[in-house]
């Protein structure tokens, strides 16, 4: 189980600097965001992904397994978790104290 982070990068996140990194693979059962303009989340049987809203205000991740989605803060003004199925993908932006699901390609196998 690991993460595997691309070049390190310093980006501005409601006004803190965060060094980060463009992408991460999540191998790992837990993980929570730290600015990654992307996640793909393998290796493991299934992950939880917890939303950091200090450190991030907007992520794709994509599932190549079963994926929990939580936070803080409520996910389209009403859930405190999602559930990815493997093979989805999603993109969410912070903003005003709620996480907004942006994009989603919902269900692979339906």
């Amino acid at each position: 189980m690991a993460i595997f982070k691309s070049v390190p990068t310093t980006k501005f996140i409601n006004g803190k600097e965060v060094k980060t990194s463009e992408c991460a693979i999540i191998e790992t059962e837990n993980y929570t965001t730290n600015g990654e303009d992307a996640l793909i989340v393998r290796g493991v049987d299934y992950c939880t992904i917890t939303l950091n809203s200090s450190t991030t205000d907007h992520t794709t991740i994509k599932a190549m397994t079963d994926v929990l989605i939580t936070s803080n803060e409520d996910i389209d003004e009403e859930f405190n978790e999602i559930e990815l199925q493997k093979g989805a993908s999603i993109e969410l932006r912070y903003m005003k104290g709620y996480w907004y699901i942006m994009s989603s390609d919902g269900l692979k196998n339906s």
